[in-house]
């Protein structure tokens, strides 16, 4: 698929992701505008039908949401019932498995790169071969039990897992280096024996695919990670690295020119 149709893709997920949110009046709207880029670029572009996806950042449901549906992997009127009483579409990914791709319940972090250690681990005893992408954020690598899964992910060499960090340098209480400094992320996580790429713009397509590309040149037996650096609110202007956009609903005006901003993205 070409980055063109991407784009629209984008488009019409960012247009319905943003209903979504005013529909329930809910919050973590820029969480998940700074995955979105990478959410659609596996589903649309990466990923084989096998392949396994986990998102360890959960609070970004609505992103993944909008992508399995135009994606066609849940029906389009599902996502009328997020948020909503009995929905299957909660505020973070649900655990009952009623939905085929979502294998695991998330959300609470530092969860998700144990659940992709487990699928990746199975491959050598059931002999199947798919690649597991598992999506961090930076409040993941915030949690022991992160690093306890890479040390794991590692001495097995389970080089069929993708560590894909949503680095926008914000977490729920404030910036990264201010809560609980990251850096240097790239050399944490290539002491911890990965492959490492840096996608220098993790909301560009291009970007994305560049780091696949490279990653791919290693050739070994390493597991694998890209530190996409994002923007959270990414694409709307009163939102983009504002923390309050971790938390905020919008008011009926901030809506309407959120949808008038999403413009742009067309003719980028």
């Amino acid at each position: 698929m070409e980055i063109k149709e991407l784009k629209k893709i984008k488009y019409d997920c960012c247009l319905k992701l943003l209903e979504l949110y005013k529909k329930a009046n809910a919050g973590h709207i820029g969480s998940s505008l700074s995955c979105l880029d990478i959410l659609i670029y596996l589903f649309f572009k990466k990923m084989k039908e096998e392949d396994k996806f986990i998102l360890s950042k959960g609070h970004s449901a609505a992103a993944f949401y909008t992508v399995l549906a135009k994606s066609k992997r849940i029906k389009e009127d599902l996502l009328n019932t997020f948020y909503q009483e009995g929905t299957y579409l909660a505020a973070h990914p649900p655990c009952n498995r009623k939905i085929k791709d979502i294998i695991f319940g998330t959300g609470s972090l530092g969860h998700g790169l144990s659940l992709g250690a487990g699928l990746a681990l199975s491959n050598k005893f059931t002999k199947k071969k798919f690649n597991i992408y598992c999506l961090l954020s930076d409040g993941d690598c915030n949690e022991g039990s992160t690093w306890e899964a890479a040390l794991f992910i590692s001495h097995h060499k389970l080089k069929n897992l993708f560590v894909i960090i949503d680095n926008n340098n914000l977490q729920g209480f404030g910036k990264c280096s201010e809560i609980l400094n990251l850096e240097p992320l790239v050399d944490k996580w290539r002491s911890f024996n990965f492959n490492v790429v840096i996608a220098e713009n993790g909301n560009s397509f291009l970007s994305l695919e560049n780091a696949f590309l490279e990653l791919h040149k290693f050739n070994n037996d390493k597991p694998n990670c890209i530190i996409a650096k994002t923007t959270k609110g990414s694409g709307i202007s009163f939102m983009e690295n504002k923390l309050e956009w971790h938390y905020l609903s919008m008011t009926d005006e901030e809506y309407q020119k959120a949808i008038k901003e999403l413009e742009k993205i067309l003719d980028a």
